[in-house]
């Protein structure tokens, strides 16, 4: 009698386990939310016409044992013929992840908004993060957000990640980059953490192309040393609310720490989040004896020793610019 009942009860659980499913041969994407148990998740599954049956599936995931091993994310279920195999594509499956793409110089702000954008995650928790006192001293940030901190690059994340997570996997990112050598040598320029990756996010907004940031970093060390104002337009579009754009006389005479035309010396905190190179050429710049330089119009710049070239050369590129400025309207009203 025992082996008989023994018998039935494997007979009903291959059965349970194998029932056939609602759609075998397609590739269905699924969501299961953080939190979600395992009836959730079969009612999840029966609306996306992935199991026929969500009692027979709540069996099987009991018989099997993985009722506490179901994970959240967003997966791609191939082939799901039976119960059994729907449920060890859950269970060993990695979920589909999300690719979230940094740029360097982008501001928290920025990065909220394709955080939300791509991931799905809330914009408003990930700012509000960005200024959590406690988060701050967690990752020994000395400042009152974390602008500047956050390591452009390219990450991959689940879809409606935790904020928190996204923050401290970037944070993370930037201490890992920033090794002790580079502490080091920070220390030899006499230079905070901080005012490193303040001067790098300013290099960063002054700077397109690569070759130049050691250069412009030579420029700022220089004036630095001077005790001369930087003049630095990326700090005056990071405090205007309706940037970027092109800058105007007034918007120089803006009253605010962070404006370089107005203080001396660095401002109180990073202006954008810098990537590798900004970092790199803030810690070695190039040695010239250059203080001014200019926009040429193509992402280059005109650089000069002393203010009467930086003057000549500013009035040379304000004409040329001023000429394909003008340019532009024409065609706009000729199209």
């Amino acid at each position: 009698v025992m082996g008989v009942l023994l018998f039935s009860v494997l007979a009903f659980s291959l059965l349970i386990i194998n029932w056939p499913q609602g759609n075998p041969y397609s590739s269905i994407k699924v969501q299961i939310p953080k939190g979600s148990n395992v009836s959730d998740i079969s009612r999840i599954l029966k609306e996306k016409q992935i199991i026929a049956n969500e009692r027979v599936f709540r069996i099987a995931v009991w018989t099997l044992g993985y009722e506490k091993r179901l994970p959240a994310g967003s997966y791609s279920l191939n082939g799901a013929q039976s119960n059994y195999q729907i449920i060890r594509q859950l269970v060993y499956g990695a979920p589909n992840l999300k690719r979230l793409t940094v740029l360097e110089g982008w501001q928290i702000k920025n990065i909220a908004t394709e955080v939300e954008k791509v991931l799905g995650s809330d914009a408003d928790d990930f700012l509000n993060l960005c200024t959590d006192k406690s988060l701050l001293k967690k990752w020994n940030i000395a400042q009152d957000s974390f602008e500047g901190f956050l390591f452009p690059d390219t990450y991959y994340f689940l879809e409606n990640e935790d904020p928190k997570k996204i923050l401290e996997t970037m944070v993370q990112e930037y201490q890992e980059f920033m090794t002790d050598e580079l502490r080091d040598r920070a220390r030899e320029l006499g230079l905070k953490e901080t005012e490193v990756i303040t001067l790098a996010s300013i290099i960063e907004g002054e700077a397109l192309y690569d070759k130049e940031r050691p250069i412009i970093s030579g420029v700022y060390h220089n004036r630095l040393k001077k005790r001369m104002r930087l003049q630095a337009d990326p700090t005056i579009q990071f405090i205007i609310d309706d940037g970027p754009r092109r800058l105007l006389n007034k918007d120089l005479r803006i009253e605010s720490p962070y404006n370089t035309y107005l203080n001396k010396g660095l401002p109180p905190g990073p202006i954008n989040n810098p990537g590798r190179e900004s970092i790199i050429a803030a810690l070695y710049p190039n040695e010239n004896e250059y203080l001014y330089f200019v926009a040429r119009g193509d992402g280059y710049h005109k650089f000069s020793k002393t203010k009467k070239e930086h003057l000549k050369a500013k009035k040379k590129f304000e004409k040329i610019r001023s000429q394909v400025r003008q340019k532009t309207k024409t065609k706009k009203v000729n199209s």
